[in-house]
């Protein structure tokens, strides 16, 4: 049983909120044509969602000491000494586990945890400039992510250097390029305060809506073109499918935000990771059970 400081910490490694992650891992998995190891692939998947993301939620909460709502919490609790010694438990686990998948996986790890380290860290802090936190965040969140998950899972260096699973890659950095400036946008307000110059505050509440329907759409249309490419319409009519009420409630809400902007809030913005979430991910286990099954 934690004592009374460490559960309040706790909170604040805010682990509902890492599984928003969920759908690069599996958009990885399903990219894979070679067998791979279900086991190591769960193994994988706890590391990532269990401890890893939990690790990087805490240290960025650590330096942000936000007052108001973040991803994940409405109400987050003061943060206290307690959180880093957490954040410390979490990413020593994350490392001694990764090593018994090898240390490809295990090198991998270690980056992503610097790269998060150097993203909120007050002495480089590279969440104040606008284009390198979007940068970093879109590509180690996005396909340095989904080339770990197939690393994790013991995918071979020819089937992570094929062409079109590269392009798949990169279709999962294009979609966070689309969606991350969405979970900045209800935190104007403290990121200002804070001195961060986020790239959703530099664009506004419309802009911001105006660039991730462009980065959705860049990514969708590099997704038609790599499962052209591999032969795969199947899979790229059940992203269609699956991905129908996300953008029914983009809209919805892009068309509210714009002409009342107090609805770029928390409630909206949770909501939108939630159903795009629990939507893709549907969508990337299909496509695998269904290669599976056949």
């Amino acid at each position: 049983m934690l004592p009374p400081a460490y559960r309040r910490a706790f909170a604040l490694l805010r682990l509902p909120f890492s599984l928003f992650l969920m759908p690069i891992f599996w958009f990885g998995l399903s990219a894979l044509r070679e067998p791979f190891s279900w086991g190591r692939a769960a193994a994988a998947f706890a590391i990532l969602h269990l401890l890893v993301y939990p690790a990087s939620n805490g240290y960025n909460s650590y330096y942000d000491r936000d007052e108001g709502s973040i991803g994940g919490l409405e109400a987050p609790p003061p943060v206290t000494p307690e959180l880093l010694h957490l954040v410390w438990v979490f990413e020593t686990l994350a490392l001694l586990a990764a090593l018994l998948l090898g240390w490809p996986f295990a090198a991998m790890v270690v980056v992503y945890i610097l790269v998060s380290r150097a993203y909120s860290y007050e002495g480089i802090r590279l969440k104040k400039y606008p284009l390198p936190s979007t940068a970093v965040v879109v590509i180690f969140q996005g396909a340095f992510t989904f080339l770990m998950a197939q690393v994790g899972a013991g995918a071979s260096p020819t089937q992570l250097g094929e062409p079109t699973n590269l392009l798949l890659a990169a279709v999962s950095t294009l979609f966070l390029c689309g969606s991350y400036p969405l979970t900045q946008i209800y935190q104007h307000q403290e990121d200002a305060r804070r001195g961060d110059r986020t790239l959703s505050l530099r664009l506004g509440i419309r802009g911001t809506f105006v660039f991730a329907a462009g980065g959705l759409l860049a990514g969708a249309v590099a997704m038609a073109a790599a499962y052209w490419l591999r032969g795969e319409l199947r899979n790229l009519l059940i992203f269609l499918l699956a991905t129908g009420p996300v953008v029914a409630l983009f809209a919805r809400w892009a068309g509210l935000a714009w002409h009342h902007p107090e609805q770029a809030n928390f409630t909206w913005t949770m909501r939108m990771n939630k159903v795009s979430s629990v939507c893709l991910s549907l969508a990337f286990i299909a496509m695998l059970v269904w290669r599976v099954a056949g």
